[in-house]
């Protein structure tokens, strides 16, 4: 039986927390955000893990000004999984703001 790594669920609460906030919105967001991802950075959602910055590109590019809520939800949504520190970095990398939200370690 394969077990996940710690990095592979910390991908998965990370894709799947993006993917609700952004379908909150609606579907057509989710997936303007997915193909953008995909033609510009030739990357998937669980990439933005590792690539916080591209993430916030997208949203910048696509939503412009309106992406400061889209990044609220993301947040809200990942919020309790922010004591894992690499899901704390990608927070703090999509808004440098949040970095007085939690602890330092």
């Amino acid at each position: 039986m394969l077990e996940a790594t710690d990095l592979e669920i910390k991908k998965a609460l990370l894709t799947i927390s993006i993917e609700e906030a952004l379908l909150e919105i609606g579907r057509p967001v989710l997936d303007a955000v997915a193909h953008s991802l995909c033609v510009n950075y030739k990357c998937f959602i669980p990439d933005c893990l590792d690539h916080p910055e591209y993430l916030k590109q997208v949203l910048q590019e696509l939503y412009g000004n309106g992406c400061s809520n889209i990044i609220k939800s993301i947040h809200k949504h990942l919020d309790e999984y922010a004591s894992m520190q690499q899901i704390e970095e990608f927070l703090i990398s999509i808004d440098p703001m949040t970095i007085h939200s939690y602890p330092s370690r």
